[in-house]
């Protein structure tokens, strides 16, 4: 990639995660989300899916930019399951029972840091109150250091079938530096005994660290490459200390520049190509024959806060626990990240939503444009406006649809477009934050900071 692209286009720009981001939010009522909860029986999406956040972590990574919190007292897991099995009770009478589970996602922190039976009857709470649809998505995201080999059988035994298990580098030197411990059994074992019980694999690795060369990272890739994982994700570093002050730790061991990042995932890129895998919106590399790579080649793909999903799983989005943020048609909702008051306040039987963010229907549309660049790297503006059953000249004016801006990207060589089409090219690719936040009105005057690119 061209240095002049790199320095002109490596500025701070949102993730696009979900729109408006997260940093949006406002104070927001228990009352407002309940009535966004009630709306949502009736979205054109009427799939479920359900989010639990697991803040407890053994060890805090440095690196980290998520919601977590060192691991708690054993009465403390305890309260807090308990918690979410309260919140359950809360919110599942409220959602229409032929509704289907299409997803159950568990982030944090760790989820394999409290006990694995409490996590199966967790599913099992929610896997008994609704139908599912066919080959339903129940993931977990897995530390790999602190499981043993009857954990990992334990696992399999809770209904997941898909496992996220978070490397983040095969370099023990790296992994020192940033306070994460390296998988507990060969990486190899794993992968045999979840193969074994017919589940999916995702391998997630991190660049962009203290002590990562182009060389380094390559090598790690090349591991990941040789276990054949299902899927693998290469994301990014993104360094917010103003987010998390620990990360802080991390600059005084030197962290590479942009361009020497861009390289890591270039080459990354190349290797993972090589060997048959397909990009995935700008961090995923999947199988050809993988459920992604098919909603990408017909422009179906979609994405939450979870990750990447296809039409087939796209539901909306209940979270569950501190700081889960739900998503729905007309509204998002976070609650508290404090967790004695969650405890506190389900155990009284009332919810706690700390903020969120009400959509009016000009940012609807808008946040369907965007997700359709961001997972699909092109706007078909007849399509989607055919599809939300409005016109393309409503749909470009609910974003900031500007002339002038496109052109010069077009110049750039970073996107092709016509009056109703709009595509990255494969070099503009690495910038498709950038064209997105070029539609975002709320761009034009934020007061918010974000990452970069690269």
């Amino acid at each position: 990639m061209h240095t002049e692209l790199i320095n002109k286009y490596n500025v701070p720009v949102p993730r696009y995660t979900s729109y408006p981001p997260a940093n949006y939010f406002e104070p927001f009522s228990n009352s407002r989300y309940l009535e966004a909860v009630e709306q949502s029986n009736h979205a054109s999406d009427s799939a479920l899916s359900f989010y639990l956040h697991i803040p407890f972590c053994r060890h805090l990574c440095h690196y980290c930019g998520c919601n977590s919190y060192p691991m708690a007292r054993t009465e403390v897991v305890e309260s807090y399951v308990k918690a979410l099995h309260q919140e359950m009770e809360l919110i599942l009478p409220l959602l229409d029972k032929n509704r289907p589970i299409a997803q159950i996602h568990y982030g944090g922190g760790s989820p394999t840091a409290i006990p694995i039976a409490l996590i199966k009857e967790l599913n099992d709470h929610l896997l008994s109150s609704f139908p599912v649809i066919d080959r339903p998505e129940i993931a977990i995201e897995c530390h790999p250091g602190y499981l043993s080999e009857a954990d990992w059988q334990q696992l399999t035994g809770c209904g997941f079938n898909r496992f996220s298990i978070g490397v983040q580098d095969f370099n023990t030197e790296v992994l020192k530096i940033v306070n994460r411990r390296p998988s507990l059994l060969p990486m190899e074992d794993i992968f045999a005994l979840l193969r074994e019980k017919g589940a999916s694999i995702n391998l997630d690795l991190l660049y962009g660290l203290p002590k990562q060369t182009v060389d380094s990272f390559a090598r790690s890739i090349e591991q990941a490459i040789a276990l054949s994982p299902d899927r693998l994700v290469a994301f990014g570093y993104a360094h917010v200390p103003w987010v998390n002050k620990r990360q802080l730790i991390l600059e005084k061991s030197g962290l590479p520049d942009s361009r020497e990042k861009r390289a890591m995932f270039d080459t990354a890129a190349g290797l993972l190509h090589a060997s048959g895998y397909q990009s995935i919106g700008m961090d995923h590399f999947v199988r050809p024959d993988d459920e992604l790579s098919l909603a990408m080649k017909n422009r179906q793909l979609h994405r939450n806060f979870q990750g990447y999903c296809t039409r087939r799983t796209t539901a909306q989005v209940y979270a569950l626990g501190v700081t889960g943020i739900s998503q729905l048609e007309s509204a998002y909702a976070q609650n508290t990240k404090d967790i004695p008051h969650y405890i506190e306040t389900m155990g009284r039987g009332e919810l706690c939503i700390a903020k969120g963010y009400a959509l009016s229907p000009t940012e609807q549309l808008t946040r369907e444009v965007i997700e359709a660049l961001m997972c699909n790297e092109c706007i078909d503006w007849k399509a989607l406006s055919e599809r939300l059953h409005v016109s393309v000249s409503a749909l470009k004016a609910a974003t900031a649809y500007d002339e002038q801006k496109l052109s010069a990207f077009a110049h750039d060589g970073l996107i092709r477009y016509t009056d109703t089409y709009l595509e990255m090219t494969a070099e503009g690719s690495a910038f498709v934050r950038n064209v997105a936040a070029s539609l975002d009105k709320l761009m034009l005057h934020t007061p918010h900071s974000y990452s970069k690119p690269l």
